[in-house]
């Protein structure tokens, strides 16, 4: 029995054919070191029982995001590089589609309740042991996954019933832009799209900003110390929330634009979606957040006694 399998070629990638050796080795030490420093947070923060703290359980989730992310992209893109042609099925692309986003609205998500969770530390620390108990913990981190999925799904489910009319994709993983390709825009899923859109990414990131500044206007009223605290422990979040947003609002403004942006740009662009972002949150993790940094330094100090015993000197 044959089956009739759509296939859509993938027209993103630059000069493949002379830099097809150097893409992999990139490629390929970017996806070990994502696997190995995301695991290795998530790991400290699972054994070490300090760490077992609302905060950096929203944490580990973040980086075990990057985990799921990376995982169900980076082997069909290194198969890619060496292929002679750059196809993708359709099943496939609606996949690779569902976890960009489902992942992408995870991961506000995951920084909405880390705001929240950072409010009622800072601001109302007598309550906070008694609102954030560990039953809390699990629905929010529940909710932040389950939300953006089944959205994300209803979006999939309503694009894989249209007609494909276009079978070049520009781009080296499929996003939203693949709705570009069916013969016929459907007005009910650019609305739907829209309501996805603003509950992923506004809303979050209106909460967030939200959240942040009365923790500012709360903790400069309670004196510089209390103040610098604060910052410190909410930098990481904000630093990681202001680079995902930016690399968000790329993907936005390459969906709803009509003109086509430059190759390079959508090339370096993806690069980056890919590449730079699930290494960029466990290095600001791992450096700022001073118990987690604190655990890998220990662990990297492993096999050296005769400098673990001069610091505890």
């Amino acid at each position: 029995m044959e089956l009739n399998v759509t296939y859509i070629i993938l027209d993103g990638f630059m000069y493949i054919e002379q830099y097809r050796v150097l893409y992999f080795i990139i490629m390929f030490t970017a996806y070990v070191l994502i696997l190995c420093s995301n695991s290795t947070i998530v790991c400290l923060i699972w054994i070490h029982k300090d760490l077992h703290e609302p905060m950096y359980f929203f944490i580990a989730a973040l980086l075990l995001n990057s985990i799921i992310f990376s995982s169900a992209l980076y082997p069909k893109i290194l198969t890619d590089i060496w292929s002679e042609k750059q196809v993708v099925s359709y099943s496939t692309c609606l996949f690779q589609w569902y976890i960009f986003y489902a992942i992408g609205g995870a991961e506000f998500w995951l920084l909405m309740m880390m705001a929240y969770d950072r409010y009622l530390a800072i601001c109302k620390p007598l309550q906070y042991p008694t609102v954030m108990r560990k039953s809390k913990v699990n629905v929010l981190l529940a909710v932040a996954w389950i939300v953006p999925a089944c959205q994300v799904a209803i979006t999939i489910t309503a694009a894989s019933q249209r007609k494909l009319c276009t079978f070049i994709f520009r781009g080296i993983i499929c996003n939203s832009t693949v709705y570009k390709l069916h013969c016929v825009q459907s007005a009910a899923l650019h609305i739907w799209g829209m309501f996805v859109l603003l509950n992923f990414t506004f809303l979050p990131l209106i909460f967030n900003c939200f959240t942040y500044t009365c923790i500012f206007v709360i903790t400069t009223k309670r004196g510089p110390e209390v103040r610098r605290k604060a910052l410190q422990t909410c930098l990481p979040h904000l630093v990681v929330l202001f680079n995902f947003c930016w690399l968000g609002a790329f993907d936005v403004i390459l969906a709803r634009l009509d003109t086509e942006l430059p190759k390079m740009v959508r090339f370096i662009m993806s690069f980056q979606l890919i590449l730079y972002h699930p290494l960029f949150n466990p290095i600001i993790y791992g450096l700022k957040m001073k118990k987690i940094s604190t655990h890998l330094r220990r662990l990297l100090c492993v096999g050296k006694p005769d400098t673990v015993h001069v610091e505890q000197k």
